[in-house]
C-alpha cells in the first residue's frame, strides 16, 4: 500500500444536505446503502470530518478553494441572513481573485467536469467554465420551485455555456410523488465523461447531485423502495449511482489510478424532517447551525491498491482538505500567495498519520465555535430565531438542550461552553467552568483562536444581499430586482 502513480484521476462525490447518520456504515439501521458501505469497507472511513459551513454555497466555495468562507468571500455581514447562500436574487459569486481546484489542476494536464449543482453565482462571470472547468452539466442553483416564471423563473439547467432547459419544465420534478429523473441524467453524464477520459488524460470529476435537498426526489424505479420514505428513496438511488461509477472504474481498469472521495456539503436539514430530511446520527441539531449536526459529515475515501481496505481514520478532516489533497495527488502545491486552510490528507490516507489541527465553525462573519482535539468551545450559540420558531421553522426539532440551544444569538465569549466530543458527541453536558479540564481546554483553544484571528484577512463579502425579502424592500425603495 502507499505506492503513488503519476496524476491519478480524482472523483469527488458531494452530496446535498446528507447527514452523518444516513449511511449503513455510520449506523443507519435500515442498511440501504450497500455500495457506499462497500466503498467504506474497501477504503477509509472518517467519523470526524467537517464541512466548512452549515449551508450549501459557502461550503462548496470552501471545497473548491481550500479556504474558509470568511477568506474567499462566501459569507455575509447581514445579521438577518447569516446563513447566506446564492439564490437567483444575489449579485455576488466566486471572486476572480480565488483560484479554484480545476484551474490549478490544468497545470498537471487534468480535464475537469462538474455535474450537478454549482451554487457559486448565477452571473456569467461566475460560470464554472470561467473558473477552470472544461465541461458542465447542471444548474447554478438548487431545484427550488416551481416559480412563477415572471419575477422568479424556474432555475436553468446548462450544458457548458448553453441553457438546455429549466427545472420543472424540460427537467420535470413531480412535487406530489417526488418523481424526477435527474439523478439518472447526472449518473449518465458522469459515466460518459469517465469513459471518454479514462484512456487519455487524467480527469477531475466533481459530481454534485442534489436529490437529498428538499424537495427530495428520486426516479420511478426507486420511489417507494426504502424504509425511510422519499428521502430514503433518494439515498438508495445515489448509492446505486455510486456503485455504477465504481464498477465502471474497475471495468475500464483504472480503479487503482482513481482517487474517490464521498462527503456532503452540510448536515441533514432537520427543518424538512421527517419525509424530506436525513439523519445526523447522535449529533445535535442540523443544517444552518454550528452544532455538530450542522457540520459533521459522512466521509469515505477509496483508492484500491493505495488506501488499505477497512481503515478508520480519526483525523479531524475538513471539506477544504479535498482541495489540498487533490493538488498533492496531482503533484502540485497550493498557491503560496494566500492562506490555505485545507490540509493534505495523504499522510492520513496512506500512512495512518494523525495531524493536529483546529476546526473553525463560522456563521457569516462570526466565529461561533472551535474544536481542537476532543474539545469544542462555543463562543456563540444560536439555533433559529423566535420568529421562525413560532412559524414552525425548527433547525433542532425535539432537541432542546437547556442553556445550549437558543432562539437568540447568545454571547459566551467570556466563558465559552466547552464539550468533550468523545464523551458527549451530542453536546448536551458542558464542562464545569471550575474544572481543570475546562481551564486546560480553554487555554489551548484560546491560543489557537487568537492566532487565527490575528492573521485573518477577510475577503469581500459576496452574500450581503441574499434573500427575497431584502430584494422586495429594495424594489419598494426604487431599487431593481438583481
Amino acid at each position: 500500500m502507499g505506492r503513488r502513480p503519476a496524476a491519478p484521476n480524482i472523483l469527488l462525490l458531494l452530496m446535498d444536505d446528507m447527514g452523518w447518520g444516513d449511511l449503513g456504515v455510520y449506523g443507519e439501521p435500515s442498511r440501504e446503502t450497500p455500495n457506499l458501505d462497500r466503498m467504506a469497507a474497501e477504503g477509509m472511513l472518517f467519523p470526524n470530518f467537517y464541512s466548512a459551513n452549515p449551508l450549501c454555497s459557502p461550503s462548496r466555495a470552501a471545497l473548491l478553494t481550500g479556504r474558509l468562507p470568511i477568506r474567499n468571500g462566501f459569507y455575509t455581514t447581514n445579521a438577518h441572513a447569516r446563513n447566506a447562500y446564492t439564490p437567483q436574487e444575489i449579485v455576488g459569486g466566486i471572486p476572480d481573485s480565488e483560484q479554484l481546484l480545476p484551474e490549478l489542476l490544468k497545470k498537471a494536464g487534468y480535464v475537469s467536469k462538474i455535474v450537478g449543482k454549482w451554487h457559486l453565482g448565477h452571473r456569467p462571470q461566475f460560470h464554472p467554465l470561467k473558473h477552470g472547468f472544461d465541461e458542465w452539466f447542471g444548474s447554478p442553483n438548487c431545484h427550488f420551485g416551481p416559480y412563477d416564471n415572471k419575477a422568479r423563473p424556474n432555475i436553468p439547467v446548462y450544458r457548458d455555456w448553453e441553457m438546455v432547459g429549466r427545472y420543472y419544465e424540460e427537467f420535470p420534478i413531480n412535487l406530489k410523488t417526488g418523481e424526477a429523473n435527474l439523478t439518472q441524467i447526472y449518473l449518465q453524464e458522469a459515466l460518459d465523461f469517465i469513459k471518454r477520459q479514462a484512456r487519455h488524460h487524467p480527469f477531475f470529476l466533481y459530481w454534485a447531485v442534489d436529490a437529498t435537498h428538499a424537495p427530495v426526489y428520486a426516479s420511478k424505479p426507486f420511489l417507494g423502495t426504502s424504509q425511510r420514505g422519499r428521502y430514503g428513496d433518494a439515498v438508495r438511488e445515489i448509492d446505486d449511482s455510486v456503485g455504477k461509477m465504481l464498477e465502471l472504474l474497475h471495468d475500464l481498469h483504472v480503479a487503482d489510478n482513481t482517487f474517490v472521495f464521498f462527503t456532503s456539503d452540510n448536515g441533514a436539514a432537520l427543518i424538512s424532517a421527517p419525509e424530506q430530511a436525513g439523519s445526523n446520527g447522535p449529533f445535535l441539531c442540523g443544517k444552518q447551525t454550528t452544532f455538530e449536526g450542522g457540520m459533521r459529515e459522512p466521509a469515505l475515501a477509496w483508492w484500491p491498491g493505495h488506501i488499505a481496505a477497512g481503515q478508520v481514520s480519526h483525523q479531524l478532516g475538513s471539506i477544504m482538505d479535498l482541495f489540498t489533497t487533490s493538488l498533492a495527488l496531482a503533484g502540485l502545491t497550493p498557491p503560496r500567495d494566500r492562506a490555505i486552510d485545507g490540509l493534505n490528507l495523504l499522510p492520513a490516507l496512506l500512512q495512518g498519520w494523525l495531524m493536529d489541527r483546529p476546526v473553525f465553525y463560522y456563521r457569516g462573519d462570526t466565529l461561533m465555535a472551535t474544536t481542537l482535539g476532543q474539545h469544542k468551545a462555543h463562543f456563540w450559540t444560536w439555533t433559529n430565531s423566535w420568529e421562525n420558531f413560532r412559524q414552525g421553522i425548527d433547525f433542532c426539532p425535539g432537541q432542546n438542550v437547556s442553556g445550549v440551544t437558543t432562539h437568540s444569538l447568545e454571547d459566551h465569549t467570556k466563558l465559552p461552553l466547552i464539550f468533550h466530543l468523545g464523551r458527549d458527541p451530542g453536546e448536551r453536558f458542558p464542562l464545569s467552568f471550575a474544572s481543570a479540564e475546562y481551564q486546560e481546554a480553554l487555554s489551548r483553544i484560546t491560543s489557537v483562536v487568537q492566532q487565527h484571528q490575528e492573521a485573518l484577512v477577510p475577503g469581500q463579502p459576496q452574500l450581503n444581499v441574499c434573500n427575497w425579502a431584502v430584494m422586495v424592500k429594495m424594489a419598494e425603495r426604487g431599487g431593481s430586482h438583481l
